[in-house]
């Protein structure tokens, strides 16, 4: 996350030129804009997913797999090749996850050491019913600075 609330200006950002690999003060500062208002993004983001007991990594995690065509599941380390998210946190998550009813484990068909992880019917309706406005809080202006 980018906490920087008032973001320095030009004139701020030319004083320190010589140690920002000789990029322009305007260029700098529009590249400070796009973090904060990323950060910004982010923050609403996890606020409304929080509100209906998702965090943004589980969200994403029933995304990666409902959005693979063909599919009803990934394994495990599909899912974190998707996610940048180490598989002990992903472990944990999915653990979580799978307590609270949103996703199951499935066993392969042909080996008994490997799994699949799916979307319960309600963790699939929770994600459905949170999409538009994921895609809501993603996409809706930001408040003028």
């Amino acid at each position: 996350m980018f906490f920087l609330k008032e973001l320095p200006s030009p004139e701020m950002i030319s004083g320190f030129t010589g140690s920002s690999g000789g990029a322009s003060p305007d260029a700098v500062l529009a590249r400070l804009t796009a973090l904060r208002d990323a950060s910004l993004r982010l923050r609403r983001i996890d606020s409304y997913l929080a509100g209906h007991g998702f965090s943004q990594t589980q969200f994403l995690a029933i995304m990666v797999i409902v959005r693979e065509p063909g599919r009803d599941g990934l394994s495990p380390a599909e899912i974190a090749e998707r996610l940048d998210v180490s598989r002990p946190v992903l472990s944990k998550m999915l653990a979580t996850m799978e307590r609270n009813g949103l996703v199951r484990r499935v066993a392969h068909e042909t080996d008994g050491r490997r799994s699949e992880i799916r979307p319960t019917d309600d963790g699939r309706a929770r994600f459905d019913a949170l999409l538009h406005g994921y895609f809501d809080a993603l996409m809706s202006d930001l408040p003028a600075t």
